[in-house]
């Protein structure tokens, strides 16, 4: 399972409370751009409207060797393949305060492209700074016990 696109701020904005792993309706050279490393979910989100998936604003560059790409629009909405209880199911809970719907990596399995989605509650900045500290925190302790050995 290579990891194609990567959201890491969602992570540092966004406490992850369930993940969910959904398909997306992609083009032939969209999958080619994708797996050229073309990707990038940085700013996308997913919104449900009438009982079906969107993934909005994800970039997807255009495939330099494809033609007749002129009228492309690279942060296309893109329709994610859920099954309909699992729409359900995050529709209700979208509902709840505070809650979204976040993409947080494209990524390969068996040949094809999948998208996991993390349902998030925001931060608060002091959570922000403590996720912060023991981060640094941890590296301090891994570079005493490199300086160690």
């Amino acid at each position: 399972m290579p990891t194609l696109a990567q959201n890491q701020k969602a992570f540092h904005t966004y406490s992850i409370e369930d993940t969910f792993e959904a398909g997306l309706v992609l083009t032939g050279h969209e999958v080619k751009s994708i797996k050229s490393g073309q990707a990038s979910l940085a700013g996308a989100f997913v919104s449900i409207r009438s009982g079906e998936a969107y993934l909005k604003n994800a970039y997807i560059g255009k495939y330099r060797q494809a033609s007749n790409l002129e009228s492309y629009n690279e942060s296309q909405d893109r329709k994610l393949l859920l099954h309909k209880n699992e729409i359900l199911k995050l529709a209700t809970r979208l509902n709840e305060k505070g809650l979204a719907l976040v993409p947080l990596e494209l990524y390969t399995k068996k040949n094809r492209i999948k998208l996991k989605l993390g349902l998030a509650k925001g931060k608060k900045q002091f959570d922000k700074r403590e996720a912060i500290k023991r981060k640094e925190t941890k590296r301090k302790i891994e570079r005493t016990i490199r300086s160690r050995i």
